[in-house]
């Protein structure tokens, strides 16, 4: 049997051009060169370094298993080194924003980086799809997942694949309590979109096959203002979904993206706005900071090395006019939702703003609400 290989997005702003709008080069090129030196070393098999928006992505393969301290500890070194080499001296945006601590523990979990990670043994052919996202949060992948391993209206595979008929099993996890529950599905449909719909709530950690708890997908599930008390950025989530052969088909796991539906987060994390699909060269938020910007990254995984188009470089999914419409309607719900200025539905409601600085401006007015 082959060895097991772990796939790790480890993730985190550490600093953006012209405010929070997209990753400056330099930190790229610093990220990659320490990864560089990782894989010489042999402490990781493969990476893949990009960015959404104002998160940089640090995509690694090796044989350590999930949350190994080596390398999480070379994630922290690396966010810490751009930010204190590229970040700082750049004067770039919010320089290691997410880096809630100065010491390492050992895991970033906690520390303000989001993480992704999954063991497996690679299939005859392993093909994945790195999914990432800016200006929105973990929830913002609840609908898409729910469409993909559990909707027989977009997952031919649910009804025809023999070895998907059984169904997924979800793990759910409440950021609030920081519990998880596990449903099985296509029994637990609906207690699973009870829970899935409140999306600031409980988002989707990880999704396994019913039939041989084989992993399918595992998300990022780092709430920001939660660990830091106040608001410190959108959480900006990452995805990791296999495909094929006895899971979801690429066409099926990109098909939920061809209509864009609303998330949290947008200008200030205080917003509701659609989520584009976009290539690479359009990860980068600019109308009213967005809108909320997914890019799909297709791998094939080889003996843990990332093979790509060329090179490493990945197929990029949402590169294709097969999504233009989606773009055309993400920025028709864009305008309809700006058109609503500062009133609900168009911002968040005052639990999701209790982390922002709506508090201060209450804290002014206390002294002068009075009793009628």
């Amino acid at each position: 049997m082959s060895q097991k290989v772990t796939i790790s997005l480890i993730k985190a702003d550490v600093g953006s051009l012209c405010g929070h709008h997209v990753v400056h080069p330099r930190q790229i090129e610093m990220a990659r060169k320490k990864l560089e030196e990782a894989k010489k070393n042999g402490l990781i098999i493969d990476y893949y370094v990009f960015n959404c928006g104002d998160d940089l992505e640090l995509l690694m393969t090796h044989t350590k298993g999930e949350g190994s301290p080596d390398i999480h500890g070379l994630a922290w070194s690396t966010f810490k080194e751009v930010t204190e080499k590229v970040s700082k001296p750049l004067k770039l945006y919010a320089a290691g924003q997410d880096l809630l601590s100065d010491t390492f523990s050992g895991n970033v979990k906690g520390m303000g980086p989001g993480v992704a990670e999954m063991e497996i043994r690679e299939r005859p052919s392993e093909p994945i799809i790195v999914f990432a996202a800016d200006k929105t949060e973990p929830g913002a992948w609840n609908y898409p997942l729910y469409k993909i391993f559990a909707s027989p209206d977009n997952t031919a595979g649910l009804v025809i694949d023999p070895s998907m008929h059984e169904g997924f099993i979800f793990r759910v996890m409440d950021v609030i309590e920081g519990k998880v529950v596990d449903l099985a599905c296509p029994e637990e449909l609906y207690s699973l979109i009870a829970l899935l719909g409140t999306t600031g709530r409980y988002v989707v950690e990880r999704i396994l096959r019913k039939v041989d708890k084989e992993i399918a997908a595992v998300a990022t599930t780092t709430r920001l203002s939660l660990i830091a008390g106040k608001y410190v950025g959108k959480d900006d989530p990452a995805l990791i979904v296999r495909a094929q052969h006895g899971f979801p088909a690429v066409g099926e796991i990109l098909a939920p993206f061809a209509y864009p539906h609303l998330v949290a987060g947008w200008m200030r994390g205080s917003h509701y706005g659609p989520l584009m699909p976009v290539s690479l060269k359009h990860a980068k938020c600019t109308f009213f900071d967005g809108p909320p910007r997914v890019v799909a990254l297709g791998f094939q995984l080889a003996n843990g090395e990332l093979i790509g188009l060329n090179g490493s470089d990945p197929a990029d999914l949402f590169d294709d006019p097969a999504f233009d419409v989606a773009r055309t309607i993400a920025m028709q719900l864009a305008d309809y939702m700006r058109r609503m200025g500062e009133f609900m539905p168009a911002r968040l409601g005052p639990e999701e703003l209790e982390y922002t600085t709506l508090p201060k401006i209450l804290e002014k007015l206390k002294d002068r609400f009075r009793h009628v």
